[in-house]
């Protein structure tokens, strides 16, 4: 009788689980149906001037261009934006440490942090090229793109800590620092880490909209030439060159992650 409703109450949802659509499906789908639409609208609305670029005449225009076009300047972006991204981070996390440590410090460093993130890159970008040389102003830049980001959400990280689990650390006689480093530090990962996704594609767009305003070298670079030349198809094909990197990065801080905090992972699943 027992096995009989077992197996009664396991068919439907067995049944409803065979039914239940593969997560990377959906995406796929949608995928194709775009392409498949941005071939027909470049087909039938491209017109002479050309203005939208088919997939396949922007893959036919890589292939053309090749590593010896791409290579270098994407690499000249990835170091610049890597660099932003690593001095801006760690000025996010000292600080956010610094505020829930200091309260005091954190009432006027704020309002300059959220000046900065007010702050439109473009109009700041003339000023650091002016002052800085080489590859500097762009550095600033990317920086300038992650700091705010990854501040709130360390900041979020670390005052969602719980409060049980500090208060166990001061009965044993643990002071704040050691609140920060045995409770607020491994509980604010999970926060930190979505800031830090953010940021991977917000420190590449700072270093290019840097390289837009002089650079030798870049993905910027190209894009300002192939734009002069009027080479829609290579215009397009660096767009889509830019995306995929930066996505490469996000995808990357989310392998990162779940290396070192899977638990954070799982609970958003």
């Amino acid at each position: 009788m027992t096995a009989t409703t077992t197996a009664a109450k396991a068919t439907p949802a067995d049944a409803k689980s065979g039914r239940t659509m593969p997560t990377w499906l959906p995406g796929l789908i949608g995928t194709v149906v775009i392409i498949v639409a941005w071939q027909l609208i470049a087909m039938l609305w491209g017109g002479e001037r050309h203005v939208v670029a088919s997939p396949t005449e922007i893959l036919r225009t890589l292939g053309d261009d090749g590593w010896k076009l791409y290579g270098p300047n994407i690499w000249a972006t990835v170091r610049e934006a890597a660099q932003g991204w690593f001095w801006g981070n760690l000025l996010a996390i000292t600080l956010a440490v610094i505020f829930v440590q200091v309260p005091v410090i954190e009432q006027g460093l704020l309002r300059l942090a959220v000046a900065s993130y007010c702050l439109p890159i473009i109009a700041i970008a003339p000023v650091l090229v002016i002052l800085f040389r080489g590859e500097t102003s762009k550095i600033i830049l990317a920086a300038i793109s992650v700091f705010f980001t990854t501040l709130i959400s360390m900041l979020v990280g670390l005052r969602s800590a719980d409060q049980a689990s500090l208060d166990l650390v001061h009965a044993y006689g643990g002071r704040s620092w050691a609140q920060m480093r045995k409770v607020r530090l491994p509980g604010s990962l999970p926060s930190l880490f979505v800031g830090l996704r953010i940021a991977a594609p917000a420190a590449l767009l700072g270093a290019i909209v840097g390289e837009y305003l002089g650079a030798d070298r870049g993905l910027g670079v190209v894009m300002i030439n192939s734009q002069s030349a009027l080479n829609v198809p290579r215009t397009w094909g660096i767009a889509l060159v830019a995306t995929a990197v930066a996505g490469f990065f996000y995808g990357l801080t989310a392998l990162v992650e779940r290396l070192v905090a899977p638990w954070a992972v799982k609970a958003r699943q």
